[in-house]
């Protein structure tokens, strides 16, 4: 498995369009930053704050966020993650979201390690196919 040190950080940013607003996605009615897409944003933060083999990836599997802020078609969002604990194959990442005028969004989101070949063998066995 590869080396993950608590305290590395990523980060995702976007820019607030029609494509991300509550009104496209279905979250709401108006045009402004969707959850759903800060959501994404966030585990995007994390997600680009390891460094894995090809071998290996790894899954979320829990977030617990507040968005407290709206913010408006046009405006940058950016989110940061930050590794605060490693137990073997689970990360657990600090994430704060900002616009250009405030923090949006805070919270803690939760990740495993895995291994790629071994997870889409389970998964595809689902459905009754091989690759």
């Amino acid at each position: 498995m590869a080396e993950i040190t608590i305290g590395v950080k990523g980060r995702a940013e976007k820019i607030v369009d029609q494509t991300n607003t509550a009104k496209t996605m279905g979250s709401g009615s108006l045009d402004v930053f969707a959850t759903p897409a800060l959501v994404a944003m966030m585990e995007e933060a994390a997600v680009s704050a390891l460094t894995l083999s090809e071998e290996q990836s790894s899954v979320g599997v829990s977030l617990d966020i507040k968005h407290t802020a709206a913010t408006p078609l046009g405006m940058k969002v950016w989110a940061n993650a930050e590794l605060v604990e490693v137990d073997r194959r689970r990360l657990v990442f600090k994430l704060e979201a900002y616009d250009d005028k405030e923090l949006i969004g805070s919270g803690t989101h939760e990740r495993f390690i895995i291994d790629v070949e071994k997870f889409m063998i389970k998964t595809q066995a689902k459905s009754g196919e091989r690759e």
